[in-house]
């Protein structure tokens, strides 16, 4: 493919597909290795944002999509209204920030700093595809282990975990490290 004729390819695919794309599928899908594709995305991530277009390109973890600028946001829930957002609750939002922070973790973990039963929390945070299982620890009862997912980097706008504000959380109780 012609080299000025591939961010237009990029950008087409993307507003196709509307969710995030893996680059590796991308890639794959436009015949180039990740490695080849990944500067075009910067060069078109920032063409988008020097422009100060209405679209702009979101990476998250190893996945990239074109979304629309913040900024745009409250001419698009004007035009969109009743847009209703999927808002978390306190609960879960705790949960989420331990499983961020801590991860792997298991549930008796969350628990333990949150003081309180989390099932609830879990379940939904699961439901929303904003946790995932892990796999489990290796200790009695061999627990399941969570973690964050793709569409946690993206519903919170952040590249990697390492974009999170840094904080102080205690650490766990003794009873549940390895036997």
């Amino acid at each position: 493919m012609d080299a000025s004729k591939l961010p237009c390819a990029i950008e087409a695919i993307l507003f196709v597909a509307g969710e995030p794309v893996n680059v590796a599928d991308l890639a794959h899908a436009l015949d180039m290795t990740v490695a080849e594709i990944s500067p075009v995305l910067d060069a078109l991530r920032d063409e988008y944002d020097k422009n100060q277009r209405g679209l702009k390109l979101n990476r998250f973890g190893m996945s990239v999509q074109l979304a629309t600028r913040p900024d745009y946001a409250p001419q698009i829930e004007r035009l969109l209204q009743p847009v209703q957002k999927q808002s978390l609750s306190q609960a879960a939002m705790e949960t989420l920030s331990i499983i961020a922070y801590r991860q792997p973790v298991t549930k008796s973990e969350i628990e333990a700093v949150r003081g309180v039963k989390c099932d609830y929390s879990i379940t939904s945070l699961m439901n929303k595809g904003l946790i995932q299982e892990e796999g489990r620890r290796e200790s009695l009862g061999r627990p399941i282990l969570y973690g964050t997912t793709e569409a946690f980097l993206s519903h919170f706008g952040i590249e990697t975990l390492d974009d999170l504000p840094v904080l102080d959380i205690p650490q766990p109780p003794v009873e549940e490290q390895e036997v």
